[in-house]
């Protein structure tokens, strides 16, 4: 599942890289307040974030913010052969209940997706190591809905049309397009959709660094590329044909879009970057008024893994953290300037009702 040579998926890049990234990354002590030093009184950074541990052995790349009370994280293990993990909670981060479903050893939770009592994590690999899990009853208990069984195929991010009865999942390309996974019933079965109306994507693929790369708004998907090209495809028929344009952030074998926010089908949110280098922090935004062109923001100051918008379509928040490019912004115009609001950083951000949540490296989750 290693391969360095060549690197078939990013999300294999970051998988190889990530144990010794944890061991570099300082260690981080008991809950605190993080460098808040953007504008002054633009919530939620009026004190930065407020962050603890849950579990040091664990990545969390996975992360649902469901309320100003509740909020979902998925990881995998920095121990070869650990178990993947979920964690929950109901009273505003200050305790998390491990509902991690059975047998997870050797599986990497990259997304989860929560939707009334319903709730879904992918698990993101090379054939059978691709799965979803699907929970009605806040993960106490968990079914198996999906498992890939083409070796081709890599899937990568996860999402949810509003309400949760129809989603869709997205691997890397398979015979030179991106495969598109559906379901039409709340998660509990999926089926591969036809390849027609994918355009030619080949050696592009979505980054399954935050579950972002695959995102709604609306009745319209958006997937966010690199590799070969960085691009955003976009689709207004539930997954059946898509139209790609170019995003703008340079693209490279590890580098390119990672992660999308849309507030509506018009208004939206790109960043990226660098995993090669992720302290080349230039051309890492893009945004778009109509949904379908696309045009560089100002630079971040860290790598950009995940953006989300926390009010409205002008106020949105980018985080980041690898390899040393650390860091949260925030932006007021949606998307045309960036201001760094904390030195703390994460793999993925998710705001609702004006309050963010935060997960990243060695089991740390925020609150701000």
């Amino acid at each position: 599942m290693r391969r360095l040579g060549h690197l078939r998926t990013p999300a294999l890049l970051l998988t190889a890289l990530l144990p010794a990234l944890a061991l570099a990354l300082p260690a981080t002590g008991a809950p605190g307040h993080g460098n808040g030093h953007g504008p002054r009184g633009v919530d939620p950074f009026r004190h930065g974030w407020e962050e603890k541990v849950l579990d040091a052995d664990q990545n969390f790349r996975g992360l649902e913010a469901v309320s100003k009370k509740e909020a979902w994280v998925t990881g995998e293990s920095l121990t070869d052969g650990g178990p993947a993990k979920v964690f929950r909670t109901t009273d505003r981060g200050r305790t998390w209940d491990d509902v991690t479903p059975a047998d997870t050893e050797g599986l990497s939770f990259r997304d989860v997706e929560v939707h009334g009592k319903v709730a879904h994590v992918l698990a993101i690999g090379p054939g059978e190591a691709s799965r979803i899990y699907r929970s009605t009853d806040g993960g106490a208990s968990w079914t198996e809905a999906f498992r890939n069984d083409d070796e081709k195929a890599f899937y990568d991010c996860m999402a949810f049309y509003p309400g949760g009865r129809k989603g869709l999942a997205v691997s890397d390309p398979v015979d030179g397009k991106l495969r598109i996974l559906s379901t039409r019933d709340r998660g509990r079965t999926w089926e591969v959709l036809p390849s027609a109306g994918m355009p030619d994507t080949a050696d592009e693929f979505g980054f399954a660094a935050s579950g972002d790369c695959l995102v709604t708004a609306g009745k319209s998907a958006f997937i966010v590329t690199g590799g070969a090209q960085s691009r955003v495809l976009r689709s207004d028929d539930r997954g059946l044909t898509w139209t790609a344009v170019e995003s703008g952030i340079p693209a490279g074998e590890a580098a390119g879009g990672f992660a999308g926010a849309f507030a509506s089908p018009r208004h939206g949110i790109v960043v990226g970057g660098d995993f090669a280098d992720a302290k080349d922090t230039a051309d890492t935004t893009a945004w778009t008024r109509d949904g379908r062109t696309w045009t560089l923001g100002s630079d971040l100051t860290h790598v950009g893994e995940d953006v989300t918008f926390v009010r409205g379509w002008r106020v949105a928040v980018a985080t980041g953290d690898y390899d040393g490019s650390v860091g949260t912004s925030l932006t007021t115009d949606a998307g045309r300037t960036w201001t760094r609001v904390s030195d703390l950083g994460y793999h993925a951000v998710d705001c609702v009702a004006k309050v963010c949540w935060a997960a990243g490296s060695k089991g740390r989750v925020g609150r701000g």
